[in-house]
């Protein structure tokens, strides 16, 4: 189980998902406290002035994706404009009824990974494509930073011939800028939902220290990136 980094280590360079995973009684306290300050820095930008965003129960579909720590992702599509949820959990793997620590060992096969459910009518399959090669190392084989591991891994899902060519298209962009993409491209098979305390993480720890860290400048490079799919 990935251990908390204590608020003295914090600033130290680099801080490991695997690592911070466990939270002590003291820092949540201190989340608590300070997640107003922290989420409004993390907006980097007045939003105040979009529509609200109403989504169409009847266009609601699913999208997979695995890049580094789950809790990344999730923040990144929770603020991505037409997601409805996003969930973290499993995917990829060979074992039945994965768990955190099983799935951790790297001998399930599984990755984190989560799956996005999405307004078709607002955002496309090709604009969270976009996304998700726009925010990460697009290079890096089993890992993003310092997450190393096949659990940590890229893989981005298909589930019809229409995905698999958008996906294969992307990545032929992306070699003709001289970039050669690591993730794996599969077909959707089963999704495993992660354990509670994985959901909503970013958004329910604005202050622990991986996701100060590590999550949400992740979150705000997206943000600078792709303003036109902000929520």
């Amino acid at each position: 189980m990935k251990t908390l980094f204590s608020s003295i280590i914090l600033s130290l360079l680099f801080i490991n998902c695997n690592s911070s995973k466990v939270q002590s009684d003291s820092q949540e306290k201190s989340e608590k406290e300070t997640s107003v300050a922290i989420l409004q820095d993390e907006s980097k930008g007045d939003f105040s002035q979009k529509k609200e965003e109403v989504i169409d129960e009847t266009k609601l579909v699913s999208a997979y994706f695995s890049s580094g720590c789950f809790w990344c992702v999730e923040a990144i599509y929770e603020h991505t404009k037409g997601v409805k949820e996003v969930v973290s959990g499993y995917a990829g793997g060979h074992t039945k009824n994965p768990t955190y620590e099983s799935s951790n060992t790297g001998k399930t096969g599984h990755a984190e990974a989560v799956e996005v459910i999405y307004d078709s009518s607002i955002v496309s399959f090709k604009e969270l494509v976009d996304i998700y090669y726009g925010t990460q190392n697009i290079e890096q084989v089993n890992g993003q930073g310092n997450d190393i591991g096949s659990q940590y891994r890229s893989i981005i899902f298909y589930s019809d011939a229409e995905e698999y060519a958008v996906i294969n298209a992307k990545i032929t962009e992306l070699k003709a800028i001289g970039l050669n993409p690591a993730a794996e491209i599969k077909e959707h098979d089963t999704f495993w939902i992660a354990e509670d305390y994985h959901q909503d993480y970013e958004k329910l720890h604005p202050n622990q220290p991986y996701i100060r860290s590590v999550s949400v400048p992740r979150l705000n490079r997206f943000k600078t990136d792709f303003p036109e799919l902000v929520k």
